[in-house]
C-alpha cells in the first residue's frame, strides 16, 4: 500500500510540474525576440544601407555628422564609429542636438561644444547658444550628414534640428545626407492639430500634424521642396539643400517599430522603451502645463496621469467608461523620485494599451485633459497653469485653439472633427513624399 502511494504522489508531481505543464499546454510560446536570429533584422537602416555601397555619397568627402547615441547600424554599431572607421570616409566634426551627442542631458538643458573623447572631434552643440550650425563650424566640410532616431512627432525637438541643419547646408552649398529610419508610430499614424505659423518654434517649426506619419528622409523631402526653410537659405538654389536621402530597406508603412527587428535606443531620458513614444502622444501636452503629472519623475514616464488633488478611482472609472478603443486605465498611487514632485504622494491612473490597431493616439490625450477639467474643476489644469507653461502648451500643440476650444467646454468629439478638417490638406500634398509602401 506504501509503494502505491509513493508512486502516486510522483505521478501528481509529475503531471502538475510546471514546466511540463507550459510545455504542453504552451509549446509555440517563445520570447518576441527569439522569433529570429539577430543578425537577421527585418529592417536595414540608411546607415547600413550606405555601408554596403561602400560609402559612396561619402568617398573622399570631408564630412560633418549630426546624431547622437540612437545613430547606430542593425548591429548596435555607432554611425560615429562606422564612419571615423571607414578608410573612404573623412569625418572631421560631430554636431549635438538636444540631450547631446551622448545622450546624457536633460530635457531643455543647454548643451556645450567640447571634444569627443574617444575620436578627438570636436562636437559642435546645436542645442546651446547656436541651434543652427554656423559658417565657422561648416568650415572645411563638403557633405552634412543628419543620423538620428526620432519618435514621429512635431514637438520632439531632432526634426527642427534638421530642418536649421538643412538651413545652413543650403547657405553654404553643402550637400545634406539623412540616413533614414523607420517611425516607430509607423507610417499610416496622421493625427492631432496642425501648426499655426504664428506659433512656430523650436518645438514646431513645420505645418504637420502632431503626429506626421513620415520619416525623417520623407519629411526632409518635404520640407526641402515645399519651401519650408527660411528666404534666407540657399540664395543661389531657390531656398533648397542640395538633400539626398539614404533609405531604409525592408520597412513597410504599417510596422510599429517592434516589428522591425531593430534593437531601441533611448532617444531622450524619457522615452527609455520604444512603447514610450506612443505614451509621449497621449500625455505629452498634459506635462506642458505643469500642473499635473504624467509620470515624469517617477519609473512610467508619459504612462500615468496623477497629482496630490486626483481621486484615481474616480479619473479611472470616468475614462473606462468613455469606452475608448485600445487603452485601459487602472488607479494607481505613487511617489515620484525626482524633480519638484519627488516625495509628494500622488494618486492617478496607469494608462494600458490593450489593442494599438484600435488605438486613437489624440483621442485618448484630449479625454484625459477633458476628464482632469470636469472631474475636478476646483483644480483647473488651465487656470492653475503659469503663463510660461500655458504659453508653451500652445507652441507644442501648434495653436491656441485648442486650449481655448477646451476652456468653452467644445466636445472631444468635436474637437477631433475640426482636427481631422485641418489634416485633410496635409495628407494630400504628404502623398507624394512618401518613400515606402
Amino acid at each position: 500500500m506504501m509503494l502505491v502511494l509513493s508512486r502516486l504522489r510522483q505521478l501528481f508531481r509529475f503531471v502538475l510540474s510546471p514546466t511540463l505543464m507550459v510545455s504542453l499546454l504552451y509549446p509555440a510560446v517563445l520570447p518576441a525576440q527569439a522569433k529570429r536570429p539577430p543578425d537577421q533584422p527585418v529592417v536595414k537602416p540608411g546607415i547600413d544601407v550606405l555601408r554596403a555601397r561602400n560609402f559612396d555619397l561619402l568617398r573622399g568627402k570631408r564630412v560633418g555628422l549630426i546624431t547622437n547615441p540612437t545613430g547606430i547600424s542593425a548591429d548596435g554599431e555607432q554611425t560615429v564609429d562606422i564612419l571615423f572607421q571607414a578608410k573612404e570616409v573623412k569625418l572631421v566634426a560631430l554636431f549635438g542636438p538636444e540631450h547631446g551627442v551622448r545622450g546624457d542631458a536633460e530635457a531643455g538643458r543647454y548643451v556645450d561644444t567640447y571634444t569627443d573623447d574617444k575620436t578627438g572631434l570636436t562636437v559642435y552643440s546645436l542645442y546651446g547658444r547656436s541651434r543652427k550650425p554656423s559658417r565657422e563650424m561648416l568650415r572645411g566640410i563638403d557633405v552634412l550628414v543628419y543620423d538620428i532616431q526620432d519618435i514621429g512627432v512635431r514637438s520632439y525637438t531632432y526634426i527642427s534640428t534638421m530642418g536649421l541643419a538643412m538651413e545652413a547646408a543650403a547657405e553654404n552649398d553643402i550637400t545634406f545626407v539623412v540616413l533614414d529610419r523607420p517611425n516607430p508610430l509607423t507610417g499610416d499614424r496622421v493625427e492631432g492639430p496642425m501648426l499655426d505659423s504664428k506659433f512656430k518654434s523650436f518645438v514646431g517649426m513645420f505645418p504637420i500634424p502632431y503626429v506626421y506619419g513620415m520619416t525623417a528622409g520623407e519629411l526632409a523631402e518635404m520640407i526641402n521642396m515645399e519651401g519650408w526653410l527660411s528666404p534666407n537659405s540657399g540664395r543661389t538654389n531657390g531656398g533648397q539643400c542640395k538633400l539626398v536621402v539614404v533609405p531604409v530597406e525592408g520597412w513597410k508603412r504599417s510596422m510599429w517599430w517592434d516589428e522591425t527587428g531593430l534593437m531601441w535606443v533611448p532617444t531622450s531620458p524619457h522615452i527609455p522603451h520604444w512603447q514610450t513614444s506612443i505614451f509621449y502622444v497621449l500625455t505629452g501636452l498634459l506635462g506642458e502645463l505643469g500642473t499635473a503629472n504624467q509620470g515624469v519623475g517617477y519609473t512610467l514616464p508619459f504612462e500615468l496621469v496623477g497629482g496630490t488633488w486626483v481621486d484615481g478611482l474616480r479619473l479611472a472609472e470616468y475614462l473606462n467608461n468613455q469606452r475608448m478603443g485600445g487603452v485601459l486605465f487602472r488607479p494607481l498611487w505613487y511617489r515620484p523620485f525626482y524633480f519638484d514632485t519627488a516625495s509628494s504622494r500622488y494618486q492617478g491612473v496607469q494608462i494600458h494599451i490593450t489593442d494599438r490597431s484600435k488605438l486613437n493616439m489624440t483621442e485618448v490625450q484630449l479625454t484625459i485633459i477633458d476628464a482632469l477639467r470636469r472631474l475636478f474643476p476646483e483644480k483647473d489644469i488651465y487656470d492653475r497653469a503659469k503663463p510660461d507653461r500655458r504659453e508653451m502648451f500652445d507652441k507644442v500643440v501648434g495653436s491656441s485653439d485648442l486650449r481655448n476650444d477646451m476652456l468653452s467646454n467644445v466636445s472631444v468629439s468635436e474637437l477631433m472633427r475640426k482636427l481631422d478638417e485641418q489634416r485633410a490638406t496635409f495628407m494630400i500634398k504628404r502623398e507624394k513624399y512618401l518613400l515606402y509602401e
